[in-house]
């Protein structure tokens, strides 16, 4: 019975030593200070020049747009090529 209760008090233990360290580690964590940049955003998303909003975060977002679209092509192609292989099964010999 003792070693039950030394087992269990060293799980208490353990438990409020994470809780005080977990305490302390969100508590102190440093907190940078971000320069709001919503309205320098909004003027660049909501400006009437002609370029799709989905392209305006700039390269990144040309770079991501023609990935996408390259692998919906190129998933649509091998979709209906595996479609017509499944559709003209082989003769047998």
């Amino acid at each position: 019975m003792q070693y039950k209760e030394q087992r269990m008090a060293n799980t208490l233990g353990n438990l409020d030593a994470l809780r005080q360290i977990s305490q302390r580690t969100i508590s102190t964590a440093s907190r940078r200070q971000f320069e709001n940049k919503v309205r320098e955003k909004q003027k660049l998303f909501q400006e009437d020049d002609g370029i799709p909003v989905h392209l305006k975060g700039g390269v990144a977002d040309a770079l991501l747009y023609r990935a996408t679209m390259i692998l919906t092509v190129g998933g649509t192609i091998y979709a209906i090529y595996q479609l017509a292989l499944a559709s003209f099964p082989k003769k047998q010999g």
